[in-house]
């Protein structure tokens, strides 16, 4: 082998290394607000994983708390309320895409806002029931990539109620934490509520 032609392939070999070790092209565009883009079907795949191992339809579809999930109204917000003393009633909202009632007219980046900071469009702060100090712990692509699935879910048509004050009675189930003795006088399951005494009647011409 003459010296033009092994000058020739070492070249070539260090044109290639060169090129291996480059990022690729547009590397910038495979980003989404700073993480690493997943193909849509990997993305929407590991927002469901994550959404049904956070066991988020719990507090989401009704049903839930009484053991018989609706799932024709998955995520489409619950039928209980949480009781927080001094603060009210918290229901947990709608979170399909519906445009009236849900999600629908959230982007994606204003939905991790909301369970990665407690903070949701208009400034109202989330119940402290909500656990966004936990899911603030979330990787950037792992939060977007539950943004994405609930945006892809069937949009359900279901307004919770409240946020209820202390003073303003709900029109949903209640889940409250009250002190032991007050839950010792509460009827037991099977039980009845204690019946009123009446009041004996009045006697004639009284």
């Amino acid at each position: 082998m003459t010296a033009r032609r092994i000058a020739k392939l070492s070249i070539a070999a260090v044109c290639a290394s060169g090129c291996l070790a480059l990022p690729p092209q547009g590397a910038n565009a495979a980003m989404k607000h700073g993480a690493p883009i997943r193909s849509a079907h990997a993305e929407l795949a590991r927002g469901k994983y994550l959404v049904t191992f956070g066991s988020c339809t719990d507090c989401h579809t009704p049903g839930s708390f009484f053991g018989k999930p609706d799932m024709t109204r998955f995520l489409g917000g619950s039928d209980v309320g949480f009781a927080i003393p001094g603060l009210g009633v918290f229901v947990g909202p709608n979170l399909t895409p519906d445009m009236r009632t849900g999600l629908g007219s959230w982007t994606e980046q204003q939905i991790v806002t909301a369970f990665t900071t407690g903070k949701i469009p208009g400034g109202r702060t989330l119940a402290p029931v909500m656990p966004w100090h936990a899911y603030a712990n979330l990787t950037k692509s792992d939060a977007l990539a539950i943004a994405a699935y609930l945006k892809s879910l069937p949009p359900v048509s279901h307004q919770v109620g409240g946020p209820y004050g202390p003073n303003q009675t709900p029109k949903e189930a209640v889940m409250v934490v009250v002190p032991p003795d007050v839950y010792g006088k509460l009827p037991k399951p099977g039980e009845s509520a204690p019946a009123a005494t009446a009041a004996p009647p009045a006697a004639a011409g009284k």
